[in-house]
């Protein structure tokens, strides 16, 4: 747990896991009004947590923020928030099982009173849960602000960040933890594995499996850059070899995919969240509409017709979408032009500056690209936004949606050596640059001025923040917005490797080296760059597996399509098109059922697992069935 951060209160004193952050001019009804709610026990409808305001920092200033409150909870508390949240722990048999505070210890590491039984991410993940589940009860607005409107079952938190009174909620880092993290992660070079279990007690399952694929993947494209290499040295116009490595690269996409279900089936079932249930899916707190009924949970809350969701989508989204795509066209052919007019240059006079001539069309065009889609993601976060999704997940999916399609633009002009490999040099340099060095250069300018002003005060020792410090500083930092830019990174990496290793066998050469250091880059910006974010109890990666094997069978197409376009294939069919078009697509359907039958073949989940979960499945029903029966014989 966080090491000499205990507050002391006039009741007990607790360690501080979670900040929340109310804007400066909150109203004093409103901040008593949702401390109390905070304290309140569960039976009146409070979350019973401990919490208590953050005093003032070293040297405090007016333009300091005063409306921060520290939140904690006592064992107890966290013990029964576990088993309110579904939490999966490993039993003293070796299985994972839903923790129940009646059975707890018969669960391993269970000891005393189970302090260190939860890891932190886990309190954190808990405390949030518990704050999330705060609803008004006869209220009809949030006190001190009449038009933040309230009704019975509305989510308090949800209210208060549309209304934006609550600025912010975020968990507190652990320096020492985080300390020894760092060294084992990225602080030394190593050909070791990463510290998976260790990412996930600190950071949580979602962000352990985003390292985990990340991992996976680079060591999956090794036997791929291992095969194009030799590819790319000798002789690349021989037809026999040109078809064995489309076939072999269409193979290793979809064994790669499948067998990372099992790899992350494996984890999921280590880390108890293959199995866990997922909790009832709230509104968005942005998701608006007229009152009426839930039919599901009986609640008041808010109706929007998805009639409108649909006309917004299709009306507007969809030809918002559709411009892009054309505005990327566009911005390709002036790519063609400049490329053009390089190679006349270079043609006319080919000395060493008409050759760096040749590159730089195409770093222009990664520059002009990485700009657009920056432009064009918040764009489609604001439509997305405007759509009025209800749901979280289906917000992500339409955001994923959009951002797919329209990076297809990354892909239309790969087809000479050069280019991919600048355009993919030139893009991973602008990537690791916008992702870590920059944020992380704006991040130590901050760090540095608070410590100057609590150096001033002469009371910092060792370089070690005091708690108010410490918690100010967090709240500044970046808040790290999830993995979807990171597996965005990935799915456009993979895209680079399934479409175009026919006409670049390289590729895998440079995308592993950019994981390798994608590995240590983004280790580093969630250390020292971002807030912690709150734990997500992810089974898998989501809807990015959908997203991998989309792009794995358009490659099938993609690589059959160049194929048959290849001069070497065009004299065997020299006599009629109409043959070559159906020898193509012959092959092409062939190789996709061949596809499709791997995928069949290869389960999602390994066999002693399914053993495991089918076992769990069989007590669990056993112990529901003595329950009722035992409820019977009471009854009668």
């Amino acid at each position: 747990m966080l090491q000499g951060l205990s507050v002391d209160s006039s009741g007990p004193s607790f360690t501080p896991l979670v900040v929340v952050e109310l804007v400066s001019d909150a109203k004093e009804e409103t901040i008593g009004w949702l401390l109390n709610k905070i304290r309140d026990q569960q039976h009146d409808g409070g979350a019973e947590l401990l919490v208590e305001q953050l005093g003032p920092g070293v040297g405090a200033q007016e333009k300091e923020n005063p409306n921060l409150f520290l939140v904690g909870a006592t064992w107890q508390r966290l013990l029964s928030g576990a088993e309110d949240v579904g939490l999966f722990k490993e039993s003293t048999d070796g299985s994972m099982r839903a923790f129940t505070c009646a059975n707890k210890h018969n669960f391993k590491d269970f000891g005393g009173d189970g302090d260190g039984f939860l890891s932190m991410a886990e309190c954190q993940y808990i405390i949030k849960h518990e704050l999330d589940t705060l609803r008004a009860k006869d209220e009809t607005h949030v006190p001190g602000y009449k038009q933040a409107k309230l009704y019975p079952g509305k989510s308090i938190i949800r209210r208060l960040l549309s209304k934006r009174i609550l600025i912010q909620i975020f968990p507190l880092h652990d320096k020492e933890e985080l300390k020894r993290l760092s060294f084992s992660w990225y602080k030394k070079v190593k050909l070791s594995l990463q510290p998976l279990d260790d990412i996930r007690h600190y950071y949580g399952e979602g962000q352990a499996l985003y390292f985990g694929f990340l991992e996976y993947f680079t060591f999956a494209l090794v036997p791929m850059a291992l095969f194009g290499v030799p590819y790319y040295l000798f002789d690349w116009e021989d037809y026999d070899k040109y078809v064995v490595f489309a076939v072999f690269n269409l193979i290793w996409c979809t064994v790669i995919l499948e067998l990372w279900k099992r790899c992350s089936a494996s984890l999921a079932y280590r880390w108890g969240t293959l199995s866990r249930k997922k909790a009832f899916e709230e509104p968005r707190p942005g998701f608006h509409g007229v009152l009426g009924f839930n039919p599901v949970t009986g609640r008041e809350e808010p109706l929007y017709p998805n009639i409108k969701r649909q006309l917004r989508i299709y009306l507007v989204s969809l030809p918002f979408v559709l411009l892009c795509l054309y505005l990327s066209f566009c911005v390709m052919m002036v790519y063609f032009l400049m490329e053009g007019w390089a190679l006349s240059v270079y043609d006319q006079e080919p000395t060493f500056w008409t050759g760096v001539l040749l590159f730089i069309p195409s770093i222009i065009y990664a520059v002009v690209i990485e700009a657009m889609n920056l432009i064009y993601r918040y764009a489609a976060e604001f439509l997305t936004e405007w759509e009025n999704h209800r749901l979280e997940s289906s917000y992500q999916n339409h955001l994923v949606l959009k951002v797919l399609v329209v990076s297809v633009n990354y892909y239309f002009n790969f087809l000479q050596n050069i280019s991919l490999a600048t355009l993919l040099i030139t893009s991973q340099i602008l990537n690791q640059f916008m992702e870590a060095f920059l944020p992380y250069w704006l991040q130590r300018r901050r760090n540095k001025k608070m410590i100057r002003k609590v150096q001033k005060r002469r009371i910092l020792e060792d370089k070690e923040l005091p708690l108010a410090e410490q918690v100010r500083l967090e709240a500044d930092m970046s808040t790290y917005l999830g993995t979807f830019d990171d597996y965005l990174e990935l799915f456009l990496l993979f895209g680079y490797v399934s479409l175009f290793s026919c006409v670049y066998p390289l590729a895998a050469v440079l995308v592993v080296l950019n994981n390798v250091t994608e590995v240590y880059s983004d280790a580093f910006k969630m250390c020292h760059v971002f807030k912690r974010p709150f734990s997500d109890p992810a089974a898998n990666i989501g809807v990015w597996q959908l997203a991998f094997e989309a792009m794995s069978v358009i490659a099938v197409v993609t690589n059959f399509a160049l194929i048959g376009l290849s001069p070497q294939v065009k004299t065997y069919f020299s006599d009629s098109e109409t043959h070559l078009i159906l020898w193509t697509v012959a092959a092409e359907h062939g190789l996709m059922a061949f596809k499709f039958i791997l995928t069949f073949l290869i389960p999602d989940i390994p066999k002693h697992i399914q053993i495991k979960l089918a076992r769990l499945e069989f007590e669990s029903l056993e112990a529901l069935k003595k329950k009722v029966k035992t409820l019977t014989v009471f009854s009668l």
